[in-house]
């Protein structure tokens, strides 16, 4: 059987060629080959990122305060990334917005606060006492306007407040609305 010259060359090159590839795989065979991990799993990490990361831990506050303003300065990083810096003042101005909208608190319960008295209408203020404030003798109405600055009368409204103050008034005593 007589083999013909040009399949003889193609031989001999493939042959060649797979002694080529062989003694290359035999050379890169000792180099460890870097195969990508899928996402979900965990990736190794180099021991000195680890060391990095374990020296970063160990910082104080201050230290690490430091730290940032250093790299920034190394880095040439700015103070605050323009995006953040957008939505801060996209947010306030959405707090002025909700300070506008908000309803104004209206006192709705007063206090009324006895805070003197004249001494010559002691006797007149103290039986307007005894009316005014109910279960009250003539005793307890004499003690309670003596014991000037005190309170009337707590968590009315404002229109009964005025009334009482009024009353109050024209009998000699000094009153304050809060």
């Amino acid at each position: 059987m007589r083999l013909n010259p040009t399949l003889i060359r193609h031989l001999t090159q493939i042959g060649k060629s797979r002694i080529n590839i062989m003694c290359n795989i035999g050379r890169y065979s000792s180099q460890a080959l870097n195969i990508p991990k899928p996402e979900g799993e965990s990736r190794g990490n180099s021991p000195k990122l680890e060391r990095i990361v374990g020296e970063i831990s160990n910082l104080t506050l201050i230290e690490v305060s430091e730290l940032n303003v250093l790299l920034k300065k190394t880095l040439n990083l700015p103070d605050a990334p323009m995006m953040a810096a957008g939505f801060q003042v996209a947010a306030a101005a959405l707090k002025e917005e909700d300070l506008e909208q908000e309803p104004k608190k209206v006192q709705t319960s007063f206090t009324l606060k006895l805070l003197k008295f004249d001494d010559s209408k002691k006797v007149a203020l103290i039986k307007e006492v005894k009316n005014l404030l109910e279960g009250m003798n003539l005793v307890q109405a004499k003690k309670f306007v003596e014991s000037a600055p005190t309170v009337v009368k707590a968590d009315i409204p404002k229109d009964e407040a005025e009334k009482l103050q009024e009353a109050l008034t024209k009998a000699g005593a000094v009153c304050e609305i809060q």
